[in-house]
């Protein structure tokens, strides 16, 4: 489909929990330089496959392999840092964890780049500098690709737009509700139904009029 580099690879990923199947097997390349949206109604797989692809759940069938071992950030849903502890004080936990050579300084940095209060226990952050947070430690490491669920559905307009102008370039894989994230970010629509994958394609190619009938 595309000439580019490929960075990851899912061969075949699928995932069962017990009886229930949430994903059938997948197969999935995610290229440089792309911006993939990732789509589909609730329940038709995607937080699955995005976790898969981040290493963060295994799959039950299938492997996924990361080109060259490259870096994979990982943004859920769900903020994960430690509501007792700073901005500042997460950012520098994660730091060492992903063995940054100067922990504080690079928490620094992302501190002003996301304009971040560094120094409020992150429980007391609004939900945007909260979600800002989750983003700029998946940052930590400069990821050559970036995994986003569902970045922008608790944020409003100016958070979202602002929230895109510090994830823009790079490689990035997100899943949305919000269709007009598609023709503002996207380069390519990945479309799951019922844990199947239904659509993978450019966006030229994506057929907006009967993009209702995948939200069924």
């Amino acid at each position: 489909m595309t000439a580019l580099e490929p960075l990851l690879r899912a061969r075949g990923v699928a995932r069962r929990f017990g009886a229930q199947i949430a994903l059938e097997p997948t197969d999935l390349d995610v290229c440089s330089e792309e911006t993939i949206a990732l789509i589909g109604p609730n329940g038709a797989g995607k937080s699955t496959l995005l976790s898969i692809l981040a290493g963060s759940l295994d799959p039950s069938a299938g492997r996924v392999e990361r080109v060259n071992g490259v870096r994979v950030g990982w943004v859920p849903q769900r903020p994960s840092l430690y509501d007792r502890l700073t901005a500042r004080e997460n950012l520098e936990l994660f730091a060492r964890l992903e063995r940054e050579q100067r922990p504080a300084a690079a928490a620094q940095e992302l501190l002003s780049t996301f304009d971040l209060p560094a120094d409020r226990p992150s429980a007391s952050l609004s939900v945007g500098n909260r979600q800002r947070l989750n983003v700029a430690i998946a940052l930590l490491g400069e990821p050559r690709v970036l995994l986003l669920d569902e970045p922008t559905a608790s944020l409003d307009p100016g958070q979202r737009r602002r929230l895109w102008e510090m994830v823009k370039g790079g490689t990035v894989v997100f899943s949305t509700q919000n269709l007009e994230e598609i023709g503002l970010y996207a380069s390519r629509v990945v479309v799951l139904q019922r844990g199947r994958l239904a659509f993978d394609g450019p966006v030229a190619e994506y057929d907006r009029v009967h993009a209702a009938e995948v939200f069924e």
